[in-house]
This record gives C-alpha cells, structure tokens and sequence, in this order.
C-alpha cells in the first residue's frame, strides 16, 4: 500500500519546520509542490527551499502539479468548495501514479494540516477508490505565529478563544482569532475592540499591526492593499479582542 505524509512545515519560516516533519520528507520517495500560478510562484518556492534545506534522501524526487482554481463566482459557496475539493481529489489521483508501490509521498502543507486547510479532507475523498495509508505530522501556525510576533499569549487567564473565517465574523465577545479575511470583515467589527494583525507571518516580509481597531483600521486596509499590489497576493491572520480595563498603577 502507498503512504501519503501530510506534513505541516509552518507559517512561513523555513525554520518552523520540526524534526518530525524533517523526517517525514525524508522517507518520501516523491515531494509535491502545488503551483498556485506566478502570483503564489512564492508559495512553491518556498517549500522547494525546505525541501533544499533539509532533505537528504538521494532517492527522492520533486514533483510540480497544477492546482484547479475553485470558482469564487459560485453564489453557492459551499457547492463551489465541494466541487473544487473534487477536482483536487483528481487531482491527487493521477500523482500517485508516480509513487512506486509500497512507497510513499508527501504533501508539504502550510501551516498545520488540521487548521483550515483541506488537505486531509481531499484525501479522505481519494481513499474511497484509491486505498491508502495516511500520516499526519503537525506544523507551527499562524496563529503562533501571530501571537509571537507580537509578543502577545493567545488567550486570557481561564478565557476561551474563537477561530473563525472573516466570512463568519460576527460580534466579539471572546477573543477571536479570524482568518481567510478577503472580505476585510475587521472593519464592520466593534471599533473598541483591540487588534493584533499580521501578514507574510514568519517570512522576510512579515507586517504587523496593533491597537485600538478604530485608530488602525484604516492603516491596515491601506498596508493590506500596497502588499498585494507588491506581491500579487496576501495571506494574513488577526486576533480581535475586548480591551482589558487595568487598574491605575499607584506609587
């Protein structure tokens, strides 16, 4: 039977990657890059870095694979979702041709495979015709990686925390963590609210913004807009929180 290995390498810092993981790519007969097309050309250029960095196996191999672009103009998001997983699913299907029986192969995933990606769910509609084995190794996310950056704990003493999409944003009464935010849903939030934004988290082009939502929305949106303008894309995290009323300090 085929292995495949999820492997999780991070927010964005080659660094990130852990020692399983390492170990992971190591075993696997063939690596594969997603291109996301020459606006994402950074994506894939940084796993081919990983894979430079610490791969040692001689009998490995990297192997490029066009993603299919999933229909944004479908009113129907989650229709649109499920047949884009589809055709992932395809996808995947025609790479295991080129994983030698009993051998294995690795998807080099962003972030942590079991926070908001898709991977695993892509993989388990491939298992209903194609029977595989299947290893899933953890990665730092940007949510670590956001909250180090800003030297900030995640959540309160003995308080919960929300993830969430910035399609599902709704009024904050937990501290909120919203990522896959193109709809800016920030700026409908509360302005009271504090803010702690950050984009390209963990890679040379890392932004970070914080503070009173109504003082720095603005600047967000502008910093937002001038990074895609450069990049050709942005992928960024914030947490939203109510503002901690602290005691005057008295000599």
């Amino acid at each position: 039977m085929k292995t495949i290995l999820v492997v999780g390498i991070g927010a964005g810092n080659p660094e990130h990657i852990t020692i399983q993981a390492i170990n992971a790519l190591n075993r696997a007969d063939v690596l594969f890059i997603p291109d996301k097309g020459s606006n994402k050309a950074d994506l894939a250029d940084l796993r081919r870095e990983i894979i430079a960095r610490y791969v040692t196996n001689p009998a490995s191999r990297t192997l490029g694979y066009a993603v299919p672009q999933r229909d944004a103009a479908n009113p129907d998001y989650g229709a649109g979702v499920d047949d884009w997983h589809a055709a992932l699913a395809r996808r995947f299907a025609g790479l295991l041709a080129d994983v030698p029986e009993d051998g294995s192969c690795a998807f080099l995933v962003w972030g942590d495979p079991g926070l908001y990606d898709s991977t695993i769910r892509i993989i388990e509609r491939l298992r209903q015709a194609h029977p595989v084995a299947v290893e899933i190794v953890p990665g730092i996310t940007s949510v670590q990686a956001l909250t180090a950056a800003h030297g900030i704990a995640l959540n309160r003493i003995g308080e919960p925390v929300h993830i969430t999409t910035g399609r599902r944003l709704t009024a904050v009464t937990d501290d909120t963590i919203v990522m896959l935010d193109g709809q800016t849903a920030f700026t409908q939030a509360d302005p009271d609210l504090e803010i702690f934004w950050g984009a390209y988290l963990g890679t040379p082009d890392e932004i970070i913004i914080a503070g009173r939502l109504g003082d720095v929305a603005e600047q967000i949106l502008a910093t937002r807009q001038a990074a895609r303008r450069q990049h050709g894309w942005i992928m960024d995290t914030y947490l939203l929180r109510k503002r901690e009323e602290r005691e005057p300090l008295h000599p």
